[in-house]
């Protein structure tokens, strides 16, 4: 447990405060993605780039700035596409740029939004879409109809 003070009680407070810092670091990030030329003609890039930013501090669990190989293998055991370590290594390894061992969030974004389908981008697609599959879904028993509305059903069949 090194680095926490177990008597410090505003732990809660230091951690809204980093990651409203985190916050506005990646939205200075956005911003300049908004202005770059090179992603002008992204359908809807505010939208994504508002949802990229939520999904990289979700999986950015130690606040660094960046999603390490224990996050990355986190992250996709939670979304149900658990991968071995050398998987996870190979991910990181075409996604980075710097030559270090994790992805910051203009790699991840240049991932997103690029034209390279890389494995990590696939997948975090894939459960993006399965989300808003789940969420367009009706719920609950199918609406009550009357006994015309049944035939009329019936007889445009």
């Amino acid at each position: 447990m090194s680095g926490v003070d177990l008597h410090d009680k505003q732990g809660g407070k230091k951690y809204g405060q980093l990651k409203s810092k985190q916050e506005m670091s990646l939205d200075t990030i956005n911003q300049e993605y908004l202005e770059e030329d090179a992603y002008k003609e992204v359908e809807d890039l505010a939208g994504k780039l508002k949802a990229y930013k939520a999904q990289f501090m979700e999986f950015d669990l130690d606040n660094s700035g960046d999603i390490d190989f224990m996050e990355l293998k986190q992250m996709l055991e939670k979304i149900g596409q658990p991968k071995t370590h050398l998987e996870c290594k190979k991910m990181i390894k075409e996604v980075n740029k710097r030559d270090s061992d994790t992805i910051n969030y203009r790699e991840f974004l240049d991932m997103m939004l690029g034209s390279k389908n890389s494995v990590l981008r696939l997948i975090l697609l894939f459960e993006e879409k399965a989300k808003q599959d789940k969420a367009s879904k009706a719920k609950g028993p199918p609406p009550k109809k009357t006994i015309d509305e049944l035939l009329a059903q019936q007889a445009s069949q």
